[in-house]
């Protein structure tokens, strides 16, 4: 999930990709995310932490101990707990190498508690005091960020810009670029954000990071309703091999292609296009483009559609094993108390953690939800449960009620729409707000392409494609059809 997942696993931002670490003497010496996230080394630092504070003579901690256990309370996303560690380092080791680290993951926890604000001036401060450092770079490029999460998004362009004249080699100057455009669209400025896909088509011509600023054009052009040029795009992105760094696909052009010819009233045009899409079970943008023929008054396009989906559904009954209902009594009661597709339900589980109650991320994700310490301090209460813990989120029937209270609320925010509660429970909902207003479409595939993580789109893929066989195989309660 992201309470959940912006915030609880690998993924989507490059900001949750980077090692939870201590430092002593200024050298890299801790532990990657997982390693950090296990149960037995949370309870660790939990029964030093009580012993120090029932000590009638505590200890002086050195500043590298606090440094890990402060890593390990973050990887398992205990922020309140890893900020009292940083500050002690702060507070009581001014001129410890482990100076720069410790603000640093103040500014991080805040960020991934999306208090957005707080971890502004945090960076800005690591940013200023540390600006020859990776710590002082990192505080700058994430300074803009927390802007572009806030809807700031004309302040998060200059922010980044900055960031970019000051580090014209920085480490994080091709995201950068995207993040300028992104921010002028978030805006309301398309022509700034013109200018800046051209900039960052020129600056990395013949990379991935040309291939997404070209796609970002082509999402520009079809949010603005220009389709003749959103079909000129499309065909120069066709001409060239799509890396997958580049967060998009020739089927996913192809869609947004199709998509724009029929918007031009080019419907014949836009048959061929969709049809060109192949559709099978693992297909996202064929299952949409059969949707897409399906709708159409054109009785060979119907035809056409009635064939794809019937080989389709061919397929899903040939592997209807893999996709059982456990659970089902805790799945559809939760389900039905919050007016939520028991099926889409199951199709997110399906994804999270293969059915498997006892399922530990490297992020610290627990559970058949995989949900998260936050989240289930956070939904706990609102799902009627008094208290729940990290241990209880193994419990299905706990975890069954946390996780749909909060898919519930994600439903109630984006009118139901499938594909951004998958996405909101990969990537957060604060993210998909942002995607959702850039599309200025209500087609869910013009949605799905512009979601700007690649670990949260590829996960929207996968649901939509268990969602879309839970729907064949059974019906609204759980009865396999």
């Amino acid at each position: 999930m992201k309470l959940l997942k912006t915030s609880r696993k690998k993924q989507f931002d490059p900001f949750a990709l980077i090692l939870l670490a201590t430092f002593a003497g200024g050298t890299l010496v801790s532990t990657t995310l997982g390693q950090s996230a296990t149960d037995a080394s949370l309870n660790s630092v939990r029964v030093s932490d009580r012993a120090d504070r029932l000590s009638k003579m505590p200890p002086q901690i050195p500043a590298a101990e606090h440094m890990r256990r402060a890593a390990i309370y973050m990887a398992n996303r205990a922020f309140a707990p890893a900020r009292e560690h940083w500050q002690a380092v702060v507070d009581n080791y001014p001129g410890d190498p482990n100076m720069p680290g410790a603000l640093y993951g103040i500014a991080r926890s805040y960020y991934q508690e999306r208090r957005y604000e707080e971890a502004r001036q945090m960076f800005e401060r690591v940013a200023q005091a540390y600006p020859e450092m990776k710590e002082g770079r990192e505080g700058s490029n994430f300074a803009a960020s927390s802007l572009l999460r806030m809807g700031r998004g004309d302040e998060a362009a200059a922010r980044y810009i900055e960031y970019l004249n000051k580090y014209p080699n920085g480490e994080r100057i091709d995201t950068a670029h995207l993040n300028i455009i992104d921010g002028y669209r978030e805006s309301g400025h398309p022509q700034d954000a013109i200018v800046w896909i051209d900039r960052t088509r020129q600056r990395f011509m013949g990379t991935a990071t040309e291939i997404s600023a070209t796609f970002a054009g082509l999402r520009l052009d079809i949010a603005l309703g220009e389709w003749n040029h959103a079909v000129q795009t499309a065909d120069e992105l066709l001409q060239k091999a799509i890396p997958t760094a580049a967060n998009t696909s020739a089927d996913e052009v192809l869609y947004l292609k199709a998509h724009a010819l029929e918007r031009a009233g080019r419907t014949p045009d836009a048959i061929r296009f969709f049809s060109m899409i192949p559709d099978n079970l693992d297909s996202y943008y064929g299952g949409r483009a059969t949707n897409r023929l399906a709708a159409m008054n054109d009785s060979g396009a119907q035809q056409r559609a009635s064939e794809r989906s019937g080989a389709v559904r061919a397929s899903i009954e040939r592997a209807a094993a893999a996709y059982p209902a456990p659970f089902r009594f805790q799945v559809l009661s939760e389900s039905r108390k919050r007016a939520l597709d028991p099926r889409l339900v199951l199709a997110i589980m399906k994804q999270e953690s293969q059915f498997k109650p006892n399922a530990k991320s490297g992020s610290a994700a627990r559970g058949l939800l995989q949900l998260t310490i936050d989240a289930a301090q956070k939904y706990g209460p609102r799902a009627g449960l008094k208290q729940v813990t990290d241990e209880s989120l193994y419990q299905p029937a706990t975890n069954i009620a946390v996780g749909t209270e909060y898919m519930a609320e994600l439903s109630r925010m984006f009118a139901g729409l499938a594909e951004a509660i998958a996405a909101s429970y990969n990537g957060g909902e604060d993210n998909v707000a942002r995607w959702l207003g850039r599309t200025n479409q209500s087609d869910a595939g013009v949605f799905a392409a512009e979601v700007g993580f690649g670990e949260s789109k590829n996960y929207v893929f996968k649901v939509m494609s268990y969602y879309r066989a839970y729907r064949q195989l059974y019906d609204a309660n759980l009865n396999r059809q």
